[in-house]
């Protein structure tokens, strides 16, 4: 495997790869059995392997279990990853994932008042993070070999709710990459182009109704930062559309934001509006990408896959938020869904 380079930094100084849910509790699944070009995009994930998919180079951050909580944290927002394998020195292996949600766990699980310091995220080293939050979830390291399908990894990812599946050597036990939803989308944008492109995909998005459009989780802008924590916790969403008192979206506020909380500071200071929050986000912001039900699949699939992103918030002409289209149910439905296989959603 010597054409790929992923420039990997360990740090001895993260958790348990807590579940992501991307789509709200109702789901529309879509199933494209009727068309003849149902099967196209399975296939193609089929007969390609995880490693085909491996960016050429690429940066890969390790964490030892002895690190602290808030250096790895800090460490994840310099090196502008979202997750982290974590190595346990004394048992000789990966153990499993420090990500986002495990800061926005911590944030939730401690936080008081902005008097107050938040103890458990100053001081706790991962191991020690890992023992509280076990006693409360099933933890392993959910990994797939190079040699996998894209296929089994889309239900992998899928099955498992979660957003990074690591690619491991079996042979020499090393992490070669983080496989994630935009990763494997942006390999079928990129090669797509060699297999027939299917009818299906000039269908609209309103008559493939692909995506949540019923208990849409928003936060209002004049709620607090602590709310948008619990809306996360609670309802295992990656990103929370922002909604005025008419509910026009008016940003997007995403798990990555939070942890831009550690690099600003501010993670003592959850009490903040969403107002407050959106327009301190120093540097690039997703912002809001947004779909509308006249326009077709090939469109939203096409403006996610440029612009790198996990999810489209559906509105109507008004920019009310009416649905959220995302990376988990574009797979789900022109991948796993022909097969006959219904992981999302069940």
């Amino acid at each position: 495997m010597e054409r790929h380079s992923t420039d990997t930094v360990s740090i001895q100084f993260g958790e348990c790869a807590a579940t992501l849910h991307e789509a709200s509790s109702t789901h529309h699944s879509y199933k494209l059995c009727s068309d003849p070009d149902t099967f196209i995009y399975m296939k193609f994930m089929k007969s390609h392997c995880c490693y085909d998919a491996i960016p050429t180079s690429s940066k890969l951050v390790i964490f030892d279990t002895s690190l602290q909580v808030k250096k790895a944290f800090f460490a994840m927002v310099s090196n502008g990853v979202r997750a982290a394998p974590l190595w346990d020195n004394k048992l000789k292996c990966f153990v499993g994932m420090l990500t986002i949600t495990d800061f926005i766990n911590i944030l939730h699980r401690y936080y008081k008042s902005p008097l107050v310091q938040i103890y458990e995220l100053e001081e706790h080293k991962i191991e020690t993070w890992r023992e509280i939050y076990l006693q409360y979830s099933i933890n392993r390291l959910i990994s797939i070999t190079p040699d996998s399908s894209l296929f089994d990894a889309i239900y992998s990812l899928l099955k498992n709710k979660i957003h990074r599946l690591p690619v491991i050597d079996p042979a020499s036990g090393n992490v070669l990459h983080i496989l994630t939803h935009k990763r494997i989308l942006k390999f079928l944008h990129i090669f797509g182009s060699m297999i027939p492109k299917p009818r299906f995909l000039q269908k609209r998005i309103n008559e493939v109704p692909i995506g949540t459009f019923k208990e849409i989780a928003t936060v209002q802008e004049s709620a607090s930062v602590y709310d948008a924590l619990s809306i996360f916790v609670e309802r295992r969403v990656s990103a929370l559309p922002v909604v005025n008192e008419e509910g026009k979206v008016v940003a997007l506020y995403s798990r990555f934001d939070v942890i831009n909380l550690a690099a600003q500071k501010n993670y003592n200071n959850l009490n903040m509006t969403m107002r407050e929050a959106v327009a301190s986000r120093a540097g690039w912001v997703e912002g809001v990408l947004k779909c509308y039900p006249h326009e077709t699949l090939e469109t939203i699939i096409d403006r996610i896959a440029k612009a790198e992103v996990h999810r489209l918030v559906l509105v109507d002409g008004d920019d009310v938020v009416r649905g959220i289209v995302s990376l988990s149910d574009l797979l789900q439905a022109l991948v796993l869904s022909p097969a006959g296989i219904d992981a999302l959603y069940s």
